[in-house]
């Protein structure tokens, strides 16, 4: 039988990641939970709102048509209008307007519709390196070719030099993820704006229209740093949102897509964007969850359980030698691996029952990424294996 090869090599090559925590559920399974330590993957211990809770019971009391029915292939209009009246809210009046939104099941069907919309064969498209595995697959699973850019050394944010030097003529996309996966960095205003005027004199260079993508699924989980508003540093900003970690709802798979109105594409995009999820066949996100969003859309984040383990990461693996990035938001941490190695580390910390993810998932060798949004008890008896694995290190170094 002919079958995509592709899609095989894809589905035989597995995600790092989901490995990673497939590895951990069998093992909780043969030596119990409370020994292992599975920092793998971002799925939030954090209970959602019990405003989600109320808005499905109440939701589910509506006529079977309105909760199970199908809604029109882009959402709800009542649901994108309080989207939209929302970010106005937040973001200014020229923020978005309920035509300017696309719901979707989830980010990744949010970055994959928009990389359809506007990618054509031969395509490039930049990430800011180190940065979420999957990017790669929805880029040349859309027929584009991936270019990886290294962030700054010193603070991980976007090097304007380095992505002024990637920009082609063949230049479609930059993706930006803040509050970033996996670094936990937040990319500052002033960064922001750099990378902006960056794309500006690329487009214009090169008579070309570079769109970036804003992934933003952890806006909402910063520790006090100011998350920036995209758009209104870049005019053709298009922004992929999800409620996975905001409302703790992965599994629920809902998200938006927005063309802010500032955009000078709008039109064309919001039609391409539209065409995109038609032809993917991401129409009619779950009727349940378009109308849970729509209750909860002002629904503050509990940013507070996820601070309270990252202190007691950073102040647990610090207090024992490790370096790290400490996390301005998202809930992962970026630990400097014991060896140059990063698979190699890898092993010993499985040696030990805890679990990160290697960097070099992430597109760049040496660190590790902790998932913090696990119980907080998993951090504190993680530390005496995180000890045992450093004590190991330094009886090597004598």
């Amino acid at each position: 039988m002919r079958i995509n090869q592709k899609s095989y090599d894809l589905g035989a090559a597995k995600s790092s990641i989901r490995e990673i925590a497939a590895y951990a559920a069998k093992r909780r399974e043969e030596i119990g939970a409370q020994n292992v330590f599975d920092f793998s993957i971002g799925n939030p211990s954090v209970p959602a709102p019990d405003a989600v809770y109320d808005s499905i019971k109440q939701t589910i009391a509506l006529p079977p048509t309105q909760v199970h029915g199908y809604t029109p292939a882009a959402g709800l209009p009542a649901v994108k209008e309080a989207l939209a009246a929302s970010l106005r809210r937040r973001f200014g009046e020229q923020a978005a307007r309920a035509q300017d939104l696309y719901i979707t099941c989830g980010a990744a069907a949010s970055i994959s519709i928009t990389l359809h919309a506007v990618i054509n064969p031969g395509d490039e498209v930049v990430v800011i390196t180190p940065y979420f595995p999957e990017y790669r697959v929805w880029i040349e699973h859309a027929g584009a070719t991936c270019v990886e850019v290294p962030s700054c050394k010193d603070d991980f944010q976007i090097d304007a030099v380095a992505l002024r030097n990637a920009l082609t003529e063949r230049t479609k996309v930059v993706i930006v993820n803040s509050p970033n996966n996996p670094v936990g960095i937040i990319y500052s205003q002033e960064n922001l704006a750099k990378a902006a005027a960056v794309l500006q004199e690329g487009s214009k260079h090169f008579g070309t229209d570079i769109v970036l993508l804003a992934d933003e699924p952890y806006r909402e989980i910063s520790y006090g740093t100011d998350v920036p508003w995209i758009p209104s540093l870049y005019a053709n900003t298009v922004v992929c949102y999800s409620y996975s970690k905001s409302l703790s709802l992965p599994g629920e798979r809902v998200g938006w897509v927005l063309v802010p109105p500032t955009n000078p594409f709008n039109e064309q995009l919001v039609f391409a964007i539209a065409g995109s999820g038609r032809a993917l066949g991401f129409v009619c996100a779950p009727a349940l969850f378009q109308r849970v969003i729509a209750d909860c859309v002002d629904e503050p984040s509990n940013v507070a359980a996820y601070d309270c383990n990252r202190h007691a990461l950073m102040d647990g693996l610090q207090s024992l030698g490790y370096t790290f990035v400490e996390p301005q938001g998202a809930f992962y941490l970026w630990l400097k691996a014991l060896e140059p190695d990063a698979e190699a580390f890898f092993e010993r910390c499985r040696a030990h029952e805890v679990l990160p993810v290697p960097s070099n998932s992430f597109g760049c060798t040496g660190w590790v990424r902790l998932g913090y949004c696990v119980s907080y008890q998993t951090i504190v008896t993680s530390m005496d294996a995180w000890a045992a694995i450093m004590r190991e290190y330094q009886h090597e170094q004598l």
